[in-house]
This record gives C-alpha cells, sequence and structure tokens, in this order.
C-alpha cells in the first residue's frame, strides 16, 4: 500500500536526440563517469501505439523506442492504487528500448527477476515501476533511461531481493526508490544506486525498513539544481505490514543501512 493519491499535473515530456545507450552521451563518460552536464537528453519515439488492457511479456523484448500510452481502463491518468500496468513483465525477462508515455497507468509490473534497459518514463503515473516476487535471490536491474513528473514514487519495492540502478536519470519526482513500507508481507530489501542524476524538485533518493534490514548503497549521485540540498538522500522508516503509515527513522549514512559518504553525492 502507499500513501493516498496526490493531485498530479501531467505533462508531456520534451524530447531530443538520444544515442540509445540509455544516457546521453553528454552526461556519461566512456568510463561511467558522470560529467558537469546539465540533465539527461531524453529520446525521441520512434512510434506511438495505444494500450487498453496490460501486455504480459516473456524472454527477451526489444520495441525499438515505441511509446507506449494507455487509454480505456488504462488512460485515466491517475494515482489510483487499483490501476493495472501498461506492461507485465513474467520472471526472467530482459525489456528493452521502450518509452512509457502518458498516461502511464502502473508503469511496469515485474513479478519476479527482471532486466529493464534504456527504459524512459516520460510521465509518471502511479508509479514507473513495481518489483514482486517472494525470493530473496530475486535480482531486479534497471541500466540506463529515465523517469521525470512522478508525484510520489518511481520505482516501487514491494518485493524480496536486490534491486540494481545504474545510469539513470529521474527529474521532478517524490521518492526515487521506496523499499514498501506498509506491505502485507514484508521482506529484507537491498537497493544499489550507481550513476544517479537526480534533478530537482525531488523529496528522497530511497526510503528503506531498517526493522527488516534493507539496506541501500548510493555511489557516483549527481543532484542537479538542489543548492539547498533538500532532497535526502537515504530516508529510513520503521515499516510495517497492517497498512499503517511508517514512521521515519533518521536520515544519512550510517554504514549499515545508508551505506554511502558525502563524497559519493555530487552537487551541480
Amino acid at each position: 500500500m502507499t500513501p493516498p493519491a496526490r493531485p498530479h499535473t501531467r505533462r508531456r515530456a520534451v524530447t531530443g536526440s538520444l544515442a540509445a545507450l540509455g544516457l546521453s552521451l553528454g552526461m556519461i563518460t566512456a568510463n561511467g563517469a558522470l560529467t558537469p552536464a546539465s540533465a539527461a537528453t531524453w529520446p525521441t519515439a520512434s512510434g506511438s501505439q495505444a494500450v487498453s488492457s496490460t501486455i504480459s511479456v516473456s524472454g527477451t523484448k526489444d520495441y525499438g523506442m515505441l511509446r507506449l500510452y494507455g487509454t480505456g481502463d488504462l488512460g485515466s491518468g491517475s494515482q489510483d492504487e487499483d490501476q493495472g500496468p501498461i506492461l507485465e513483465l513474467a520472471a526472467g525477462t530482459v525489456l528493452k528500448n521502450v518509452i512509457i508515455g502518458a498516461p502511464a497507468a502502473d508503469g511496469i509490473h515485474c513479478l519476479g527477476s527482471c532486466t529493464l534497459q534504456n527504459v524512459w518514463w516520460e510521465d509518471v503515473g502511479e508509479d514507473a515501476a513495481t518489483f514482486l516476487g517472494s525470493s530473496s535471490s530475486n535480482v531486479y536491474t534497471v541500466s540506463g533511461g529515465g523517469a521525470k513528473e512522478a508525484s510520489d514514487k518511481v520505482f516501487q519495492f514491494n518485493g524480496a531481493g536486490t534491486l540494481n540502478v545504474s545510469n539513470f536519470a529521474v527529474q521532478t519526482f517524490g521518492t526515487f526508490v521506496r523499499s514498501c513500507g506498509n506491505c502485507k508481507t514484508q521482506y529484507k530489501r537491498t537497493i544499489n544506486l550507481n550513476t544517479i542524476e537526480a534533478t530537482y524538485k525531488g523529496s528522497k533518493l530511497v526510503g528503506i525498513n531498517t526493522n527488516y534490514g534493507d539496506s541501500a548503497t548510493l555511489k557516483k549521485i549527481t543532484i542537479v539544481g538542489d543548492s539547498s540540498k533538500k532532497i535526502v538522500p537515504c530516508q529510513k522508516y520503521i515499516g510495517n505490514n497492517t497498512g499503517a503509515e511508517p514512521t521515519t527513522n533518521g536520515s544519512g549514512p550510517d554504514s549499515t543501512y545508508c551505506k554511502y559518504a558525502t563524497s559519493d553525492i555530487t552537487y551541480k
């Protein structure tokens, strides 16, 4: 469960050219380091396709930078909790080169381990992607891509296992990655963020539940346009399985739950 819906203002993305590498070449150097460039360049869609009911995907699927957007039951553009996803990925699926446009419904659901490679969300709906599955061996990988206009969360981590996000751009968001704070079934969750560009406005990069043994490791994080340092890199919570709002439990590096040093975060 997530907090009550908040009003969500829709804005179409500003598009531009993109080498199909996930982030713009002006942002990421050959060795993966962030440059002082401003926000990543966003891709131009090769075409658009309306989706009226959730598409089930398995194996490897390359959409060739097609834009998928919701219509009908998936087209309300709201933050309702009962929305279906645009894409539902079976365990082991590799999804490549797709743009989730607006309305985005509940984005993408991974039912088990999955890989999202060069996936972009122009205007996040309820969540960009939700990671599910009960096995501690699940590994969810997000490599390249970007998301913006998320009034609440970008990545919702409800299942068990490890979520790795790298070479990703996010802008105008609530929480970038959240370990579910009040799911009926709770797990220990491991989150690794590496080479992330977060552009203000934003509230939190990652939220974890210390009482379930969660941890978040942050490396090569660049925060753009947040001179007052309002974005919290790592927020700790006391999670529950009752549906109640979780309480906070401090923030900042501690080597056990929030694993990063101040040198891992650069402000531009």
